[in-house]
């Protein structure tokens, strides 16, 4: 049995909405790659999507992948809530549109090519890897900053 990928991600926004930043740490084994990337406007719920998006892309085949993440949003939507929303025509309980609905939809067609645990880290709190996600996510929200600066 290999090792499994463990992909730590993050979410950041400077506003919300506003400028947004994502993070993620891949890691199998001794073998490390840092991403990050950002929006001009957007909130820190798709920032948070968009990292655990992004760290799956960046992955060339099925894996074990353990997903760690700050985000009670993100482990829940996808332990807990995606299966009703699918079932519900990407619709919640309330009969209200699904937000983030297009990273959802594309998170969980990811998901299934791996076999996923999702694991839940307290955010600011000293985690190692979670702490080195936040900076790259705020290094994303930087990037967008100075994109769009005058």
């Amino acid at each position: 049995m290999s090792l499994p990928v463990y992909l730590y991600t993050d979410g950041a926004c400077k506003g919300n909405p506003g400028i947004g930043g994502w993070g993620c740490l891949l890691r199998y084994g001794t073998h490390e790659k840092e991403l990050f990337g950002g929006e001009e406007y957007t909130t820190n719920n798709r920032m948070e999507l968009m990292a655990v998006v992004q760290g799956l892309l960046a992955l060339n085949r099925a894996c074990q992948v353990v997903i760690c993440t700050d985000s009670q949003y993100v482990k829940n939507g996808m332990e807990k809530w995606i299966h009703n929303w699918k079932k519900n025509g990407w619709q919640t309980a309330n009969k209200q549109k699904v937000k983030n609905e297009d990273l959802w939809q594309q998170l969980d067609q990811l998901a299934q090519q791996h076999q996923i645990q999702w694991q839940w880290v307290r955010g600011h709190t000293g985690h190692t890897e979670n702490e080195l996600a936040d900076k790259l996510a705020n290094l994303g929200v930087a990037q967008q900053s100075q994109k769009y600066s005058i």
